[in-house]
Parts: structure tokens; sequence; C-alpha cells
């Protein structure tokens, strides 16, 4: 699996550089624990996605990029990959979405299909309320009891 992890898409604007360096952390933090959860299931293996950097930095953020992602994931020889979002409205008011998708190495040229996706609300723009948001949306949405695993 490709494990790109969460962007911010921040609605507030707020530029200040303190601002910034919190969101950057909290990003550091829940991306850390995607990643640990992801292969605590047992379902996925992550593939290296460091010879790919310069290719990641330039397509960033992935959600303003219309999935050209999937060929970065192709490439790297991922046949899953995880792309998330952390929406803020405002520091009361955030959300937490993640998809993975099935990469289509045979089809269409950058082509990937959902094959699990959540999104939660947080309330508070803290720590803890980021990595709650993390563990629920993985425990409740995309690892939910009842789910076929995921093919290696």
């Amino acid at each position: 699996m490709a494990i790109f992890g969460f962007e911010l898409f921040d609605d507030t604007a707020d530029q200040r550089n303190s601002i910034r360096a919190e969101q950057d952390a909290r990003l550091k933090l829940i991306n850390a624990e995607l990643l640990r959860l992801l292969v605590e299931t047992g379902q996925v293996t992550p593939v290296d996605l460091k010879p790919f950097a310069a290719r990641i930095e330039e397509a960033s953020p992935f959600f303003k990029c219309n999935a050209c992602e999937n060929e970065i994931a192709a490439d790297a020889g991922a046949r899953f990959e995880a792309v998330g979002v952390v929406r803020k409205v405002s520091n009361l008011i955030l959300s937490i979405e993640l998809q993975v998708r099935e990469i289509d190495l045979k089809g269409v040229e950058g082509s990937a299909k959902v094959v699990r996706a959540g999104q939660v609300d947080i309330r508070g723009n803290t720590d803890d309320s980021w990595m709650r948001g993390v563990r629920y949306l993985m425990k409740n949405r995309i690892f939910a009891p009842g789910l076929p695993e995921l093919s290696q």
C-alpha cells in the first residue's frame, strides 16, 4: 500500500506561522498513527515512497489534483493507496476523511477504485481530538467489524 496519509485543507485561511506549525505537527502525529494502525491490521504492507518524494511534493496537495497520486502509487508497486484530508472549518469544527483505493494496473492508466472510505467529524483542534478521530475512523469505518480483509 502507498500510504500518502492526510493533508490539511484549512478553510480558516489562518496563515500565522505558529498556527501552521501546530497543524503540521498534528498532521505528522496522525500520519504516524495511520501508518501504525494500517500495519497493525496485518492486511497491508507499506511500499517505500521515499524515491518518489519529488513527485509527491510536486503533485501535492492530492485533494486538488484529481487522483494524480494513482500513477505514483502504481509506479511504487502498490496495489492499494491510502489518501486522506483533514478539513478545518474552524478551531472547533474539523472533519477527517480517508479513502483506500485499489490501483487498477491493467485498466485505465492512473485509475483506482475506492474499496474503503470513511469520514469523521471532530470537535476541538487539539492533538487528542485529531488522534481520537483517526482511531475512530480506522476502527469503525476503514476496518469496521464485518468488512472483508484487504487482500495483499
